[in-house]
């Protein structure tokens, strides 16, 4: 399994016991949807190890507690810890209306309602307080914030979204 068939679910951030048991911070807005699973990927050393459940529970909202197959003490746990928990793509639940996923946005054109076509979405920026379309206009990056006021309409058939964006943010990118 590749990293671009999955997505990323959590951190295994600490040990639970002794035993080897580890708890998963998972990064989802839904931790209900994740505790009946049988297998997770672990990044170790950059590659996707599967690792089996025998058992998990939710633990402290999105924190998940699992007991590995095969990890059975501390020195176990310790050698997975600080990795990253990553499933298949196919596992992710659907999404209606306008909602998306950020993998599935990319190479989506974006139009603004006032500017016309801005350019095609290269990738997301979801590492400062609000997440960023970075959009390739002929050779220049124009970034616009993902705010439920500016994202107008997402039509999924012919991967086009379109935004209204405050007056003169993409001619700041492109002057």
């Amino acid at each position: 399994m590749h990293k671009e068939e999955c997505f990323y679910l959590g951190k295994i951030v600490r040990k639970h016991s002794f035993k080897g048991e580890v708890v998963i911070k998972l990064d989802t807005d839904e931790p209900e949807l994740y505790q009946e699973m049988e297998s997770v990927y672990v990044d170790f050393g950059n590659n996707l190890i599967p690792f089996f459940i025998k058992k998990s529970s939710l633990h402290k909202g999105n924190q998940l507690r699992v007991r590995f197959e095969d990890v059975n003490s501390e020195a176990d746990a310790d050698a997975i810890l600080k990795s990253d928990i990553y499933l298949p793509l196919t596992l992710l639940p659907k999404l209606t209306g306008d909602q998306f996923y950020f993998h599935e946005v990319i190479g989506y054109k974006v139009v603004d309602v006032s500017y016309g076509e801005v350019g095609t979405i290269i990738r997301i920026i979801d590492t400062a307080a609000q997440p960023l379309f970075e959009i390739d206009n002929n050779g220049k990056e124009v970034f616009i914030p993902m705010i439920d006021n500016f994202i107008k309409k997402v039509d999924k058939v012919n991967k086009v979204i379109e935004v209204a964006t405050p007056e003169g943010l993409i001619e700041l990118y492109l002057s």
